[in-house]
């Protein structure tokens, strides 16, 4: 690995890895070991867990060996990338039930006694959110529906204290090859850069 290359996770969110997202999610990580960076993948759709957190925070639900493995691939991360399709104005419920379940407190967060301070505990570590919108292109998504990239920016990477950038790509539904082939390019070019 080149002394400059990071330390970086490409998580798929989409529960299928031959989805036009996984391709993307694929692209990125090996160009990214093209470029020197060291990267391991997460793929939830191949992971064994209950994406459901029965009794919310009342009750210590354990977390199941994929799940104890993909924090500790995260805290050896510099950098996260999430790739996942826009269902529904949000990100797939197995990606969702993966963040109710993994990031809780002790490993994203914690609120100090008795103050109430937020500590972020993945702080100082960058994040990639690549989100393939599949019938609107995304500035259309956003005005009709509102911002669909802020639950997961802010209200999730966020507020664990990560830097966080977003790339939208659509309609993956309606666009041609030359356009998919730029996107691609896109998402190439962020995986040499580790961005």
């Amino acid at each position: 690995m080149a002394a400059s290359g990071k330390r970086i996770v490409v998580l798929l969110g989409h529960p299928d890895r031959d989805s036009f997202s996984g391709f993307l999610a694929e692209t990125y990580a090996k160009a990214a070991e093209e470029a020197g960076h060291s990267v391991r993948r997460l793929f939830l759709g191949e992971m064994q867990f209950d994406p459901v957190l029965w009794h919310g925070y009342k009750v210590i639900q354990e977390l199941e060996p994929d799940l104890q493995e993909a924090q500790a691939t995260i805290r050896w991360a510099d950098h996260l990338v999430v790739v996942y399709p826009n269902w529904w104005h949000t990100m797939p419920a197995i990606l969702k039930g993966f963040f109710d379940r993994a990031w809780l407190p002790g490993f994203a967060f914690n609120f100090e006694k008795p103050s109430g301070r937020l500590i972020q505990r993945l702080a100082g570590k960058t994040a990639r959110v690549i989100i393939v919108c599949g019938s609107h292109a995304p500035f259309l998504a956003r005005w009709k529906y509102g911002d669909f990239t802020n639950e997961i920016a802010r209200g999730i990477l966020g507020f664990a204290g990560m830097q966080v950038r977003v790339t939208t790509f659509g309609p993956a539904e309606r666009v041609g090859k030359e356009r998919r082939q730029q996107w691609v390019a896109r998402v190439r070019s962020l995986g040499r850069a580790g961005r």
